[in-house]
């Protein structure tokens, strides 16, 4: 380990079990000399072992609804208090469908499902965003990621509107990274990640299926969810000051693959 985040404090959000690339981002950053709050929606919390996690990298967790302003506030006050001071980075680790649970087509979508997913999914992140600027939380050159998927450039038809979530999640990094970097000098970037077996990814109709596909297709192969932890390290460090309003494919290659021979080889 290289003390990368030594001395460095910060949120992490949605981390519900192993499988989760928000776990994986919280024992790679306490790795790394990190410290951190733990946060996740109440409901979340009762599905998952965030305790056990919490033991392992001497965290505190506090609950919170991302989608709640009176949340996020108590969040990042409590946040800041536990922790000794300002924040250095946070990782925005959340997604939900309710049209996707309920295996409602993209053409037939619920709008109160769809607006619900696009609060947790998408809107959450300028919520959050807005609680840290006000409030002046971060800390110079501190790092925010969110983390997102390809569906949000190209279709990927049972991603749903998933897909549109993740296009607004990226516009919001965008937007906002502008104001964080003229103000605050804080850089704020998404992740686009391989599919990768979380808990919330296997709810996708067809999964397993796409991520052996993904996985011939990119020429390194699918990056994991460790992969993507440390992918996340490296953003919240110094070495990736001038990095910002980025949208950063991790995906193996896949983004930029046309076709690969294993795939070819399939259909020939």
């Amino acid at each position: 380990m290289y003390n990368l985040l030594k001395g460095k404090r910060g949120i992490i959000f949605g981390a519900l079990d192993e499988n989760s690339i928000a776990w994986k981002t919280a024992e790679r950053v306490h790795e790394e000399g990190g410290k951190f709050v733990l946060t996740n929606a109440p409901v979340a919390m009762r599905m998952g072992q965030i305790k056990n996690l919490a033991e392992k990298t001497g965290s505190e967790i506090i609950p919170a609804d991302a989608t709640n302003m009176d949340d996020l506030e108590n969040l990042i006050t409590k946040s800041v208090e536990i922790l000794g001071g300002k924040l250095d980075f946070v990782l925005h680790s959340i997604g939900m469908s309710v049209n996707v649970r309920k295996n409602i087509p993209y053409t037939e979508s619920n709008y109160a499902n769809t607006e619900k997913g696009w609060d947790v999914s998408a809107l959450s992140f300028h919520k959050l965003c807005q609680v840290l600027y006000k409030n002046d939380a971060m800390n110079e050159w501190g790092s925010i990621v969110a983390l997102t998927y390809m569906a949000a450039q190209r279709t990927f038809p049972d991603y749903n509107d998933m897909a549109d979530n993740k296009a607004y999640l990226e516009s919001i990094a965008r937007s906002f990274g502008y104001f964080f970097g003229k103000d605050k000098k804080v850089r704020v970037n998404t992740i686009s990640q391989s599919p990768t077996p979380t808990t919330a990814g296997q709810g996708v109709k067809g999964f397993g299926g796409f991520i052996a596909y993904a996985d011939a297709m990119s020429p390194l192969g699918n990056a994991t969810a460790l992969d993507c932890a440390n992918y996340t390290v490296s953003l919240f460090s110094d070495l990736t000051r001038k990095v910002t309003m980025q949208n950063l494919y991790h995906d193996g290659g896949f983004s930029s693959t046309g076709v690969s021979n294993e795939v070819i080889e399939r259909f020939s």
